[in-house]
């Protein structure tokens, strides 16, 4: 029976695990490099134990280092988590040897469906729909090149020990194949330390639909259902949702059917997850197993009411699975929101730094959080951007969508970017909200990355400031009498000006509410705004709002519902004496390729004096696991280079200056 569980991971599936096993009773130790001295997950566990550098090659992928940990603090079990060493089989192989258990499946599962050529070649043997293409290992580009010919664009090169959206790029073209190799390869042994890659034929208009397993080591293997995790960018899932409003009852009974048929091929045990690409005709293909949890499984636990951690512990400890498949429920509709920092209003690059605020919506029935960090934590370079997983459910579908936009309001993170008003674009979309997805939703719906946009009921943002506004003049007359002479009467009709917007406002109070006036219509803010906080929940005639606001003398940083918007405040006098201010002078920066992100310069293509043309590749930069190139904006001579391969970037740092001249 296991007593003690080490958690060979960090972040938020760390505190998943570590409040899980409180609730089985089992101590629990967290394993922590220099980065994460003082991380959330170190402080919940019962014990900790330091296990080296904040790059993970050093500390969570350092298996020496994490079976000493082990030893010395008598751990008779490990729960790996997902990524670093979860589908391991050498990380399995030293737990054996020391006689402590492995909460996952066995060597021979990870190895098999760990290698996506083998895995494939299993697969159909197992009698599992597989994609058409070349099931074996690509020799170099040139290789890729030949073979994409031959099966025909457009189509995917993969690391055969990829995951994550790590060492896979699409191509359409010869040339897009040839540097596609190159980027995957590199990033797939930057990642997993194996090169390996394959090609297969890309499916047009796909979904991305998985289907979660949980088997015992008595031959017992339940399907729990299916996911969908269509909205990605890069590969990488952004939104998730179980179930699929894609998915009928005969489909679904396939997939999980072939599902555990290839589980049952490899003997597997453990929770896993079979991932399939579906076509618009319901016709799905294999694409991989993971041998491990996922980072989406509580939409799955919301629809199930399981625990699979729970379940994941109990066939580590030999117990027979305590339901069967007519057991398990399909009930409401659960989403997961993975909010990233990053900015997305900047392609996306991440975000570091620390955490100045993190406030998050009351969990409950409708709302869970999964997250490893709190106010105060530290966004570092070395590991994955998540913040935290924002789960919600309902009895349907429009209703848990809801649910997840009221959630996003009342998220607030300070300190670093995140991507929350991306997310909240994606909920609205129409597509999205009739459930027309496909892995290429973000590349068709957002083709030149993501932009302020203005919301079209500004007024309710006018109306929110012109409130708030009030309240600080309000308040402010309320104390300058203190001093005799200074005292200040409230003005309550102002100009709001900002975002295209420049509108006249009146602000009354009348019976314990807020009146306001604007293009002859009138508005109630039916409840009194703290302004102590930044989160603001309030009816404006009967709608409810949630705002997030920032204020800096009377200017108005405002979000809700993913629009941001900053608004400026003055009397009408003030506004009637206001100059233009000068435009501010635009730096043509054409002439300089610098990092768009904080991150390590792994590759430099040009030296001083040389010749590049426009798009022609300058550098590469790693940002948290994954590769970007920078390339020219126009035709030049490289004029300096100022940053040598290995260098450590900050955001906007120039790398390399060009000259127009011959």
């Amino acid at each position: 029976m296991i007593k003690k569980l080490l958690i060979a991971n960090r972040g938020e599936i760390a505190c998943r695990a570590i409040k899980t096993a409180r609730k089985l009773g089992i101590q629990t130790i967290a394993v922590y490099s220099e980065a994460d001295r003082d991380a959330l997950h170190v402080s919940l566990a019962d014990e900790s134990y330091f296990i080296g550098e904040s790059a993970p090659a050093k500390s969570y992928l350092n298996i020496p280092k994490i079976i000493e940990a082990c030893i010395k603090c008598d751990a008779d079990a490990v729960y790996p988590g997902y990524g670093f060493l979860s589908e391991n089989e050498k990380f399995v192989e030293a737990l054996d040897k020391e006689g402590i258990v492995f909460v996952g499946p066995t060597t021979h599962a990870i190895s098999v469906m760990g290698d996506k050529i083998t895995s494939k070649k299993m697969a159909e043997n197992a009698g599992v729909n597989i994609i058409p293409g070349f099931i074996d290992i690509l020799q170099d580009a040139s290789h890729a090149v030949a073979l994409a010919n031959r099966i025909g664009y457009p189509v995917m090169l993969k690391a055969s020990k990829g995951g994550g959206g790590k060492g896979m790029r699409i191509a359409r073209t010869d040339e897009e194949c040839r540097e596609g190799f190159e980027r995957a390869q590199s990033e797939a042994i930057a990642s997993f330390g194996d090169g390996t890659m394959f090609v297969e034929k890309f499916v047009d208009q796909p979904r991305h639909i998985e289907i979660q397993l949980i088997a015992d080591k008595h031959g017992n293997c339940l399907y729990l259902n299916e996911r969908e995790c269509s909205i990605q960018r890069r590969h990488q899932k952004v939104i998730e949702e179980a179930p699929s409003a894609f998915i009928d009852a005969e489909t679904r009974r396939a997939m999980g059917e072939q599902a555990v048929a290839l589980a049952h091929a490899v003997n597997y045990c453990s929770a896993g997850t079979v991932e399939f690409v579906v076509d618009g005709q319901r016709n799905f293909y294999f694409l991989e197993m993971n041998t491990r949890l996922q980072v989406e499984h509580p939409v799955t636990e919301y629809i199930t009411g399981l625990d699979l951690i729970e379940l994941m512990i109990k066939v580590a400890n030999d117990e027979v699975l305590p339901l069967s498949q007519s057991d398990v429920q399909c009930k409401g509709w659960a989403i997961e929101s993975r909010i990233y920092a990053e900015d997305p209003y900047r392609g996306f690059v991440p975000s570091i730094g620390r955490l100045s605020s993190f406030l998050t919506p009351e969990e409950g029935l409708n709302v869970r959080i999964d997250t490893g960090v709190e106010s105060g934590s530290e966004i570092s370079m070395f590991y994955d951007p998540m913040i935290a997983k924002l789960i919600t459910w309902d009895e349907d579908r429009p209703r848990a969508i809801a649910q997840m936009q009221n959630a996003l309001d009342n998220f607030r993170v300070e300190g670093v970017k995140s991507n929350t008003p991306f997310l909240a674009s994606l909920l609205r979309h129409p597509r999205f909200q009739q459930a027309r997805l496909t892995t290429a939703f973000i590349d068709e719906e957002y083709p030149s990355g993501f932009a302020v946009q203005i919301p079209e009921n500004a007024d309710v943002f006018v109306v929110a400031v012109a409130t708030v506004h009030y309240q600080h003049r309000v308040r402010a007359s309320l104390i300058s009498g203190v001093l005799p002479g200074h005292e200040y009467t409230p003005s309550s009709e102002w100009v709001v000006v900002g975002e295209g917007l420049n509108q006249n406002v009146s602000v009354f109070e009348e019976n314990g509410h807020y009146c306001v006036n604007l293009n002859d219509r009138n508005y109630i803010f039916e409840s009194s705004p703290v302004i102590a906080h930044s989160i603001i929940r309030t009816k404006i005639n009967g709608e409810s709002y949630t705002f997030q606001i920032d204020r800096d003398g009377n200017r108005y940083s405002m979000y809700s519902n993913g629009y941001e918007l900053c608004l400026s405040v003055y009397t009408r006098n003030e506004a009637r004496c206001m100059e233009l201010m000068p435009e501010k002078t635009v730096v043509d920066m054409s002439n300089f390729v610098v990092s768009p992100m904080p991150g390590l310069l792994i590759s430099l293509s040009v030296e001083e004096g040389q010749r590049v043309e426009t798009g022609e590749e300058i550098a590469v930069i790693e940002a948290m696991k994954m590769e970007n190139i920078l390339r020219a904006e126009k035709d030049g001579r490289v004029k300096k280079v100022f940053l040598q391969e290995g260098a450590t970037v900050e955001p906007d740092q120039i790398i390399v200056e060009f000259s127009t001249e011959n």
